[in-house]
């Protein structure tokens, strides 16, 4: 962790952590310096600072927030996988259920739609009602449409079965996000937002996966066995380990942002002998035992107005830092989840390729490959972060972390160029997996760390945020995948792909440039509107502050 504060022990044992980092006054930008008795890491002061209390999530051990992170990722791989091993099985679909190829790619369209607007009500209800209790109630959900989907016989049965488990599982969009909000400190962000990122993505391998189970001689059906197998696996995982992480702390003292802290909550605690702190003589209460950890009730926010939440949350939408993460995701995930997933088993089971239908999923290989090679570059820019705020005399902008994705820029855009042109000209198969893995690396970083940057960036209610990023992503690549065949059947592989999508992902990647020149003062202008008043207000728990 670094330098040592004082020693502020509980009845666990475990030393608290302190630190006198404070916002300066534009959102995003933070005064990391070291103070006496602050512990630190990489050399400046831990931000956000914790609570005097072993119930703070900041102050639970690495092993318990690890743990925590490996839960909600392997959820999103889960559930990801789920969403996409079916693509495979188009062909299939449409032969069984005497559709067209377009309605049957229908079901993972559709699912996907239903991936991202559940959001809208699960995201509101972990912030009134819990993490811990909306998780585990996600995954029953998750599992029980999996069941159904393994069950049932007809095309209109599949898609409500698919549309269902895909709105339960739509909470591991946000809920990582929130946890790593919850339980980690600014210069741990990035690289926890990958670790889960790297988890989201590979969930793209899941045609793979359902394409052997084709080829082991295996029913379609037996995707969804497996998957609700491990999802009921996960569940168990989740009760044991998610401690419930919605905790309000007292504005720090002498903090020069107090509306931007979270207020004091109402948590109950377990009675027993409390030890006090050397800075206030305030009373430390004990950390909860593990049985009490495993409570998934009592959690109730009053002051939490339902559907106010979601409504708000659509003013997200005006905000750019939040805009720019929409668009990226959106844009990365039409591709990678829907467009090479569609394209890809069509083209290579017909002339001249003439693969077998079980193989077609291999461009899952293409996919994984892309990820795996960018897995390394995870914590750079955290490093790069605070290689500048150094620089800067311990003052971080949240803009300091934007370069390590000047080098991909361009990648993806040139890898569209390459996938479109061999789809319009029938080339070497090795062609259409460059391409994945070139726009596969580059979104590892784009996902990765426009995320980590909108969070940094504005005072937020990161429930509000959250549900605006999910909507909007799932309503872009919903957009970019519907009648897909159809437009390339009409206007060929190389306008649509090469052309239009390279365009338009272009144009949202050199983005990146006005973010770098112009973020602070887009920064400065937003905390000075009525928007950021509007948000301010409903603050309760705030990403970076």
């Amino acid at each position: 962790m670094g330098t040592p504060g004082p020693v502020t022990a509980h009845s666990g044992g475990r030393r608290l952590v302190h630190s006198h980092a404070k916002e300066c006054d534009i959102p995003g930008t933070v005064d990391l310096s070291v103070r006496e008795g602050d512990d630190t890491a990489y050399g400046q002061a831990l931000y956000p600072v914790p609570a005097e209390d072993p119930n703070d999530p900041l102050q639970w051990s690495p092993i318990r927030k690890t743990l925590i992170l490996v839960v909600c990722s392997l959820y999103s791989f889960l559930s990801n996988s789920a969403l996409l091993g079916p693509s495979v099985y188009i062909g299939i679909f449409a032969a069984e259920f005497n559709t067209s190829f377009t309605d049957a790619s229908n079901l993972i369209s559709y699912a996907n739609l239903a991936f991202g607007f559940g959001s809208l009500l699960l995201v509101p209800s972990y912030h009134k009602f819990g993490r811990r209790p909306v998780m585990l109630g996600s995954l029953i959900l998750y599992c029980g449409g999996l069941l159904a989907c393994s069950q049932v016989q007809t095309y209109s049965g599949l898609m409500a079965a698919r549309v269902v488990h895909c709105f339960g599982a739509s909470v591991c969009e946000a809920l990582p996000v929130q946890l790593v909000n919850d339980i980690f400190f600014l210069h741990e962000r990035g690289k926890r937002l990958g670790y889960y990122t790297v988890c989201l993505c590979f969930g793209a391998t899941g045609p793979l996966f359902a394409g052997y189970m084709l080829n082991g001689g295996h029913s379609w059906r037996l995707f969804f066995w497996v998957e609700f197998a491990f999802g009921a696996a996960l569940f168990i995982l989740a009760f044991l380990v998610v401690e419930e992480t919605l905790y309000h702390r007292k504005p720090p003292v002498g903090s020069s942002s107090p509306e931007r802290q979270s207020l004091e909550g109402g948590e109950e605690k377990p009675t027993a002998v409390e030890s006090t702190t050397p800075e206030t003589g305030a009373a430390i209460p004990p950390r909860k035992t593990f049985v009490q950890s495993l409570k998934f009730w009592g959690v109730y926010e009053k002051d939490t107005d339902f559907l106010l939440m979601i409504a708000r949350s659509f003013t997200y939408f005006l905000v750019p830092h939040v805009l720019w993460v929409i668009t990226t995701y959106g844009i990365y995930i039409g591709l990678g989840a829907l467009t090479f997933n569609y394209i890809f088993p069509l083209k290579i089971t017909a002339p001249p390729y003439n693969w077998s239908q079980l193989d077609s999923g291999l461009i899952a290989v293409a996919s994984f490959l892309g990820y795996l090679l960018a897995i390394p570059f995870t914590p750079s820019s955290d490093r790069l972060a605070a290689r500048l705020t150094r620089k800067n005399k311990g003052i971080r902008e949240a803009e300091m972390r934007l370069g390590v994705m000047l080098p991909v820029m361009l990648l993806a855009p040139a890898g569209l160029i390459v996938f479109g042109f061999a789809a319009e000209r029938d080339l070497h198969w090795v062609a259409y997996f460059a391409g994945v893995v070139m726009c596969n690396f580059c979104s590892y970083f784009y996902f990765t760390f426009t995320l980590a940057y909108a969070i940094d960036s504005y005072t937020s209610n990161i429930s509000e945020m959250l549900i605006a990023m999910n909507l909007g992503k799932q309503a872009i690549s919903f957009g970019m995948g519907l009648d897909l065949l159809d437009w390339v059947t009409r206007h060929g592989y190389a306008v649509m792909i090469a052309g239009v999508f390279g365009a338009i992902l272009l144009a949202n990647n050199l983005a990146l440039l006005v973010f770098m020149l112009y973020g602070k003062r887009i920064r400065a202008f937003m905390s000075t509107t009525w928007l950021a008043r509007v948000h301010r207000e409903s603050v309760r728990e705030v990403a970076t502050h």
